[in-house]
């Protein structure tokens, strides 16, 4: 499987909203969709965070951001779970 271009990507996006604004997701494919982009740059901030974390040696101040980044991926989670009132998806 290849990697979708950025223009493909941005498409599938738009369409997927699209869908879901005008409830025309009947297998919740756009809903899914949907919810991986938003958990994906959540956990690309994790990820991110944890190369700095690694690369300063470990310092407390990149720590902290880290912690911070785990937190914030966390609340998102949180908030997904609760706001749809279905089985949670990940995290």
């Amino acid at each position: 499987m290849s990697r979708p271009t950025a223009e493909e990507f941005h498409t599938a996006l738009d369409a997927a909203r699209e869908m879901r604004a005008r409830g025309e997701d009947p297998y919740g494919l756009a809903r899914c969709f949907d919810y991986l982009h938003e958990r994906n740059l959540h956990l690309e901030q994790v990820f991110e965070r944890v190369e700095h974390f690694l690369r300063s040696g470990m310092a407390e101040r990149e720590h902290t951001r880290l912690m911070l980044s785990l937190e914030k991926a966390r609340e998102a989670e949180h908030r997904w779970v609760h706001d749809d009132q279905d089985e949670p998806l990940g995290l």
